[in-house]
């Protein structure tokens, strides 16, 4: 087994008087400096008749704030040189850009302004909700595929679990939205206490800890909120199976795995089996399904990595002209049998750890994503200095434990599978969730 590369990233952690942890990782090489705030609150967090309202803030955080203007934000750090952008998933909402060093200040005093006064009125609220709702029908109601996210969440969680339903949320849930319910769900969840802000690139560790201090640490101390409690799922059983028909180019097969929570010591064992599985060009899947035998057009897999008691593992293909989902679901439960029966030889669990060590250099040799990715691993692990040390966590893996781990979380008849067939017909045809 070949060694990892050790990271020594510097990474200095602070958490201020009112909460809010601050990360800065210092590196001289670079000429521009990463802003980067992960807000501790995703679509898991939202209640039942309340849904889209964490993505919902994705785009009102944009339209104004006591002393800027609506859309002022983006246009003030791209006239310096800036990026900038913003995402929403179930466990986060995190809002980043990557600034000349000379506007640092600016990108804090905006970040703060915003944080201290958003602008959340009944005329913001009207507009955003119809850029949502058009944002939907461009990304989920018009385009081939666009359903299948929210056909594998219903098909693996309960419908009023945290992870039961997407980010996008319920038109019929923003529409019914007050405006004080709204205005309650960002003062619940954006406070410093539930932030972390992390500054890396072009600025010392002494300067981070002081420009955060500077200009957050003023504001008030509230308690972190507290998350809704989740207790693991129990894994599939009798195979829930659901058959839709759609208009789409190609059937697709999606076999889905209800696995640990990203802190569970299985987690990373279990994206090694994937890796091995279907993670490139040189995986079983890949090589018997794709290559040889010719039924599938191509084959992943992977995990939605979560916090809350489950994540969700998934095996997907499109089938070739000439083959069926049920001759294609048979193949990949075959190659699965065949993992949890015999293993995996050092080589395989070799070839999966550069591919992943490969991919993780290139993440965090960017200032922007490595910043991302150290406030990712202190929101959801409460340790940025994770970054350091998870390709050793990785190549401690032995292919015994990628075995084990493969008869725990991924047996063939723990899975469910979607049927997404090609057709006309965009009716349900038959459904059976056990």
């Amino acid at each position: 087994m070949s060694q990892a590369l050790t990271l020594h990233y510097e990474i200095v952690e602070h958490t201020l008087p009112n909460g809010l942890r601050v990360v800065v990782n210092p590196d001289p090489s670079s000429p521009a400096v990463a802003v980067n705030l992960w807000y501790h609150v995703g679509s898991a967090d939202e209640v039942s008749g309340r849904s889209g309202f964490a993505h919902l803030f994705e785009h009102l955080m944009f339209q104004g704030s006591a002393q800027v203007n609506s859309g002022e934000h983006l246009s003030a750090l791209q006239a310096v040189g800036g990026q900038v952008n913003a995402t929403t998933s179930f466990d986060r909402t995190n809002y980043f850009e990557t600034v000349p060093r000379g506007a640092v200040d600016l990108a804090l005093w905006l970040e703060r302004d915003r944080l201290e006064s958003l602008d959340v009125s009944q005329e913001n609220l009207d507009n955003q909700r119809e850029v949502v709702k058009e944002e939907k029908r461009q990304r989920y109601d018009n385009v081939p595929y666009g359903d299948q996210l929210m056909l594998l969440l219903a098909l693996n969680f309960p419908e009023d679990h945290p992870y039961g339903h997407a980010t996008i949320g319920s038109m019929d849930d923003l529409d019914a939205a007050s405006l004080g319910d709204v205005r309650d769900f960002f003062d619940t969840w954006y406070r410093a206490s539930n932030l972390v802000l992390t500054l890396a690139g072009a600025v010392s560790a002494d300067e981070g800890l002081a420009l955060a201090e500077q200009y957050f640490g003023t504001l008030p101390a509230l308690p972190t909120p507290e998350h809704p409690q989740t207790a693991p799922l129990p894994q599939h059983s009798g195979v829930p199976r659901l058959d839709v028909v759609r208009d789409v180019p190609r059937s697709a097969l999606h076999l889905g795995w209800r696995t640990p929570p990203i802190d569970h010591p299985d987690h990373l064992a279990v994206e090694q089996a994937l890796a091995v599985l279907g993670g490139g060009p040189a995986s079983r899947l890949q090589k018997v399904l794709v290559r040889q035998e010719e039924m599938a057009e191509g084959i992943s897999a992977s995990q939605l990595a979560l916090s809350r008691g489950t994540s969700l593992a998934l095996v997907s293909s499109r089938a070739r002209q000439g083959h069926d989902l049920d001759e294609l679901e048979s193949s990949i439960v075959e190659q699965l049998h065949r993992l949890l029966d015999e293993g995996i030889d050092e080589a395989e669990l070799d070839r999966a750890n550069a591919s992943f060590e490969r991919e993780w250099f290139g993440e965090l040799a960017q200032v922007d994503s490595r910043a991302d990715q150290l406030g990712a691993f202190a929101t959801l692990y409460g340790d940025p200095n994770r970054i350091n040390t998870q390709l050793e966590l990785m190549r401690a893996i032995t292919p015994q434990d990628v075995q084990r781990a493969a008869r725990t979380w991924l047996h063939p008849d723990q899975r469910s599978a979607l049927h997404y067939q090609q057709g006309s017909d965009e009716s349900t045809i038959s459904e059976d969730q056990a």
